[in-house]
């Protein structure tokens, strides 16, 4: 049964809250919005214009009408990446926050302040709105208000609190368990009333995990008494069949229902929008994706790295698309307008730093993958081996050239440069496989030696064959 998205209350049920209320849901007008900032900031409570926009802009999509997904971030940069790939709001994840900031599992380590603190990263790298993962308030309903409140004050545009006790599971594991229900319920009706203190409109998701510590009866009944208490969005985490998935949405009918699907093995089936969207959910939650493919995309370029190559280029964006995901493109133009005649004392340092910043990216774009690393050979370390005519050991290596190779499993060559023999530094920049061979060991036996050489021939451990010769 799908829940008709008209009449559906998306604002706090209580006469009290800025604006007014008619047929029990709340509408907040720009001179209301207005005179409710300045009676808060009088009352020495920052209520800013960005934040309550990012919160009018969830409520929108929650009455409008259709599933709309919301993938879980864990840092600035996957927030970034979910608002570049055209999503109109995401989740924080208390599971991925807790592995990516602590590198702990989701089972209560992790704390308010640093809750808090990574929230507010996130919202300020981007302008959609951010639903915060506030797991159970971390503490009585008074530490629920405190934490509503720092939620808001972070910009975020919606929190999930949730009934577990202290210290908390994660949702789809064991050990779950769960507050009585009388005190499930004034925690919602604390952050309804923090909420109404703030003079904000934050969206209140209200979570139960009474469904696996409990009953299913009675995590229905929890999400009802929710609603009444005034949560926005009702939540019971870890269904285990479409058949109570769609019970669920047939309770409180004109409120919102959220999904969470847990991908890689949770509890609950995982269902395509559309279907989501005719059972009756408004909103979807992807916890894992981005924190389970950086894990493994990690994992796979550490192996890479160890056995002696750098990551294929398919695997990772190039140096350029990193630097426009980040905003150095954006930066160098906004950086532009406060340009002055006069080098900056940063850039009259040396000789080497004077030309622009743009022309040196030109020039950088323009070089092919396949040039050689090439770098600047001082006087004084060309003289130290050898450049001088000195009987330096080197002496004469200069006028030799290095040769490597490598030829893939398959057959196909990989690489085949030439540098001077005498630049050792940078040859485990190019090939990391050669880190522990003593290559001027190597040149110091072959010096005297007229023709070439092969120096080295030997597969590293992803099966490449690594060649060097002496020319």
């Amino acid at each position: 049964m799908k829940a008709s998205t008209s009449g559906w209350c998306l604002g706090p049920k209580t006469a009290s809250h800025p604006g007014f209320s008619r047929n029990g849901c709340s509408f907040l007008g720009a001179s209301s919005y207005a005179a409710s900032v300045l009676v808060h900031r009088n009352r020495g409570i920052s209520c800013s214009f960005q934040k309550d926009s990012s919160v009018k802009v969830l409520r929108r999509i929650l009455e409008s009408p259709g599933v709309h997904q919301g993938p879980a971030c864990f840092d600035a940069l996957s927030a970034k990446l979910v608002q570049d790939a055209g999503f109109s709001f995401c989740f924080t994840s208390g599971f991925s926050i807790s592995a990516a900031r602590l590198g702990l599992p989701d089972t209560g380590l992790i704390s308010y302040g640093e809750m808090v603190d990574q929230s507010r990263l996130i919202s300020q790298a981007v302008s959609i709105p951010v639903i915060g993962d506030a797991d159970n308030g971390y503490g009585n309903p008074m530490n629920v208000k405190r934490t509503l409140k720092g939620y808001i004050s972070a910009g975020l545009a919606g929190i999930i609190l949730e009934d577990q006790v202290s210290p908390k599971a994660c949702g789809h594991t064991r050990g779950r368990k769960v507050v009585s229900r009388e005190e499930a319920v004034m925690r919602i009706k604390a952050a309804v009333d923090a909420r109404r203190e703030s003079g904000s409109d934050i969206v209140i998701v209200a979570r139960t995990d009474s469904r696996q510590a409990l009953s299913m009866d009675e995590a229905l009944t929890r999400a009802r008494a929710f609603g009444d208490a005034g949560a926005d969005v009702l939540f019971i985490d870890a269904l285990t069949s479409k058949e109570e998935m769609m019970a669920f949405c047939q309770v409180s009918p004109l409120i919102p229902k959220m999904g969470n699907m847990l991908e890689g093995g949770g509890k609950t089936p995982i269902l395509t929008p559309l279907e989501l969207e005719e059972i009756g959910f408004k909103l979807v939650a992807y916890p894992l994706s981005l924190i389970g493919v950086s894990i493994r995309a990690m994992q796979d370029s550490l192996a890479a790295i160890r056995g002696g190559r750098i990551p294929p280029p398919g695997s990772m964006p190039s140096f350029e698309e990193i630097k426009d995901i980040l905003g150095f493109n954006t930066y160098y133009e906004e950086e532009k307008r406060y340009a002055t005649s006069t080098f900056s004392k940063r850039d009259s340092g040396s000789l080497y730093s004077i030309q622009r910043r743009d022309q040196y990216d030109t020039e950088q774009t323009s070089q092919s993958p396949k040039d050689p690393i090439v770098e600047v050979i001082t006087p004084e370390v060309y003289n130290k081996y050898g450049g001088d005519g000195s009987r330096d050991p080197f002496s004469g290596i200069w006028s030799r050239t290095l040769r490597v190779k490598i030829t893939g499993r398959d057959g196909f060559e990989k690489l085949d440069l030439r540098i001077p023999a005498g630049f050792l530094d940078g040859l485990t920049n190019i090939v990391p496989a050669l880190g522990g061979v003593n290559i001027k060991e190597l040149l110091d036996d072959a010096a005297e030696e007229i023709g070439g050489k092969k120096l080295l021939d030997f597969n590293d451990r992803m099966g490449d064959r690594i060649q060097v010769f002496l020319e």
